[in-house]
């Protein structure tokens, strides 16, 4: 390259060119085409690496290598030897001009601090993308961890181009920085707060990528998409995305539905509000009608049986239905939901089957069903728990008892 640069001034001296502009145009002429020369050279060799990189990534077994390609590795190390090619280049063109080789030289610098970054980047992608792979490792908050790695890479990067443009020796610009903790610690209290929520997240299992959660704050209600360092995305399900900030997570109270997931069924817990004053004791020709009703014959049978032995030994008079011990139409009812939500070809059997009476309110007596249905898909849940109870409301006449509902237009024709 000297002989070139020293050919083109002896050949604008011969021209009759004063000295002066014979530097300048020799040095431009020699800047320009390097950077032609060093272009094509990039070129060049990123299309041979990018085609190795290809061939091995399609020959080996595992996927990390196109995840490597994909990321685009290869062609951020293929500016390595053109960067270096120039960084040497640059003393020869600007030898007469030290004030712009010192000025390039540092452009250069921070160039490859850049250039190292992007390849830094770019492998830290890579190892995130290909975790999400792993099986065992694909509902762990990979994003939160490659994004602080980035934040720090970014830092030191950044204050290593700041020491290169002031002059001033990295180490002496980190410890000015450290007098200025207080104002970065400001600056970045979302993501320092997003960091450690990832972590204790992670460590504490509370949240996977894929769990149904229910945020009421953040009107979330769906499946996690997405943990990084700053937020958690929630697809609604009626496909709106919510955001979440990270440290909400352990800052916040929120449901996980997990556990209902990984358990065996989905748990149905809905109430009739029964009028009080439709309860009431069962006479005898009340019981022999309520028995041809096949699921509760057995019970009505042999509970009436212990109920006419018991009031027999303690001589309850009869002629007053209070005396001694009667079914009730509401107790009769009750039987009656157990045994079918039991029978319930859709309902858990190994886990809690119950129709209680709650305390009675302003608006009747709450007779709730608590089950657990096999199927925990959503479509199916409610399918299954709409089909209980629109047998038991279509049930509750054949017991003489009416559900509370507010007044209508219609109670007021009827009345």
């Amino acid at each position: 390259m000297n002989s070139i640069k020293h050919f083109i001034y002896d050949y604008l001296i011969q021209a009759g060119m004063d000295e002066n502009w014979a530097k300048n145009l020799n040095m431009l002429a020699l800047l320009i085409g390097f950077l032609i020369v060093v272009y094509i050279l990039d070129l060049i060799i990123r299309k041979i690496i990018r085609s190795i990189s290809h061939r091995i990534a399609e020959r080996s077994k595992t996927n990390f290598d196109d995840i490597l390609v994909a990321n685009k590795m290869p062609r951020n190390l293929a500016h390595i030897i053109p960067l270096l090619i120039t960084y040497e280049a640059v003393p020869v063109i600007f030898f007469d001009f030290p004030y712009f080789e010192a000025l390039a030289e540092k452009g250069i610098e921070v160039l490859a601090i850049v250039l190292t970054l992007w390849i830094i980047r770019s492998l830290l992608q890579t190892f995130r993308d290909y975790f999400k792979t792993l099986e065992n490792l694909k509902d762990k908050p990979i994003d939160s961890y490659i994004q602080v790695f980035m934040i720090f890479a970014w830092i030191f990067g950044i204050a290593a181009i700041v020491a290169i443009i002031t002059e001033i020796t990295f180490l002496k610009f980190i410890t000015t920085m450290g007098a200025a903790s207080a104002i970065i610690i400001l600056i970045f209290k979302d993501t320092i707060l997003g960091f450690v929520a990832s972590i204790q997240v992670s460590i504490n299992d509370m949240v996977r990528i894929g769990d149904w959660v229910s945020f009421e704050k953040y009107g979330a209600d769906g499946d996690v998409t997405e943990i990084n360092l700053a937020t958690v995305k929630v697809q609604n399900w009626d496909k709106t995305i919510t955001t979440i900030p990270t440290y909400a997570l352990i800052s916040d109270s929120f449901k996980n539905w997990r556990g209902m997931m990984d358990s065996g069924g989905r748990r149905i817990k809905r109430s009739l509000n029964i009028k009080i004053n439709s309860v009431r004791h069962l006479t005898e020709s009340d019981v022999q009608r309520m028995k041809q009703v096949q699921l509760i014959s057995k019970y009505l049978s042999s509970r009436q049986a212990l109920i006419d032995e018991y009031n027999l030994k303690s001589g309850a008079d009869k002629t007053l239905l209070i005396n001694g011990r009667n079914l009730t139409n509401l107790g009769v009812f009750r039987k009656y939901i157990q045994t079918y939500v039991e029978a319930h070809s859709a309902i858990n059997k190994e886990m809690t089957i119950m129709t209680r009476q709650l305390a009675p309110t302003s608006t009747g007596i709450p007779l709730e069903i608590y089950a657990f249905s096999s199927d925990k898909r959503w479509k199916n849940y409610e399918y299954i728990m709409a089909d209980i109870f629109d047998h038991v409301i279509a049930s509750v006449h054949e017991f003489d008892l009416e559900l509370f509902e507010y007044p209508n237009d219609s109670n007021f024709r009827k009345a």
